[in-house]
């Protein structure tokens, strides 16, 4: 039998009672001392489609700041009360920025470019948290010299004045660029430097960035495939050559909406609210309002550009609106 002294409980029973003294002590002592971070992580987010891979890729955040003046011709009490109803902040209204890059196995194909920075000052007239597509597509592993051909949904300057840099030189050097031959038309006529203060750099824009590829255009037809897989359907109105692509590959589908609607809460509650960027308001307001429709009884999957990243949901019927549903981040294919 093993013999225990009294003199033995008791010191083990002391060096029990005082251990969390010691483990209290030491927590206490420790200090952080590692700085804030303020950067952003790169954002890209790949999914499968059928066969095709498909990333989105983030040209960064494009603040409008107060919401009114974006939508003109809507009561401002309505706008604040849709905002703090959907727990935004209804003093500063941000849009995303989500472009695509879909490898289908034979090519790979960019939808819309983001901001870039070939326009210098004008290319932050919405601040310095745009330009950011190049750098993210390098961090998911794409090189812009394998793009075989870049899409545009329009031509405004937060979808193609990334086709250049600053000196003009092709950041995408061996794509051809699709574009409607209206838009084509329109932005780079100097004619149209008129109406809002925007026109001017717009134009300007435009003009530097698809001259570049003047020898590479291919022009999109409403109801035609641009690519295999890719068919382009006219919704015009925000500009009037706006274009929506259904990528299909057997029975999936998915539909990159471009700028059909800006905005998630405004614009899919209120589908014919006018936009102040829309070329044609009235005109915008009712392709949206067909285009979302479509989209709700189809039941596809949507990239919108400008909604919550990465802009992946889809669009139900809401009363006389819509509503936008995420489409969770975890998952690999639709």
């Amino acid at each position: 039998m093993i013999q225990i002294s009294r003199r033995a409980l008791l010191g083990a029973a002391a060096a029990t009672l005082a251990a969390p003294a010691l483990v209290t002590t030491a927590v206490t002592e420790a200090r952080a001392a590692a700085p804030f971070r303020n950067d952003l992580p790169p954002a890209w987010y790949r999914f499968k489609l059928g066969s095709y891979e498909l990333t989105i890729i983030s040209d960064g955040r494009l603040p409008l700041g107060k919401p009114e003046p974006a939508f003109p011709a809507s009561p401002p009490e309505e706008i604040r009360n849709l905002l703090t109803g959907s727990f935004l902040d209804p003093a500063s209204a941000t849009l995303e920025q989500n472009a695509l890059v879909l490898n289908t196995g034979r090519q790979l194909i960019l939808f819309d470019t983001g901001m870039g920075e070939s326009m210098g000052a004008a290319s932050q007239m919405f601040g310095p948290t745009t330009g950011k597509l190049l750098a993210n597509m390098k961090a998911a592993g794409i090189d812009p010299a394998q793009i075989d051909m870049v899409v545009l949904t329009h031509a405004h300057c937060d979808h193609c004045w990334a086709l250049v840099d600053a000196e003009g030189r092709r950041n995408f050097p061996n794509a051809q660029v699709a574009v409607s031959e209206t838009d084509l038309r329109f932005w780079t006529d100097d004619a149209n430097k008129k109406g809002p203060d925007f026109m001017v750099p717009f134009i300007d824009g435009a003009k530097k960035n698809l001259s570049a590829y003047r020898d590479r255009m291919v022009m999109v037809q409403d109801g035609k495939e641009v690519a295999p897989g890719v068919t382009a359907f006219a919704t015009p109105g925000h500009t009037m050559g706006h274009m929506v692509y259904f990528i299909s590959d057997g029975n999936k589908t998915v539909v990159n909406t471009g700028d059909l609607a800006h905005h998630q809460v405004l614009l899919l509650k209120k589908p014919l609210w006018e936009f102040a960027f829309d070329t044609d308001p009235k005109l915008s307001a009712q392709s949206r309002l067909r285009m979302l429709t479509r989209l709700a009884a189809d039941k596809h999957p949507v990239i919108s550009y400008h909604f919550p990243w990465p802009g992946l949901g889809h669009v139900a019927r809401a009363g006389e609106g819509f509503e936008w549903y995420a489409e969770p981040m975890n998952l690999t294919t639709l």
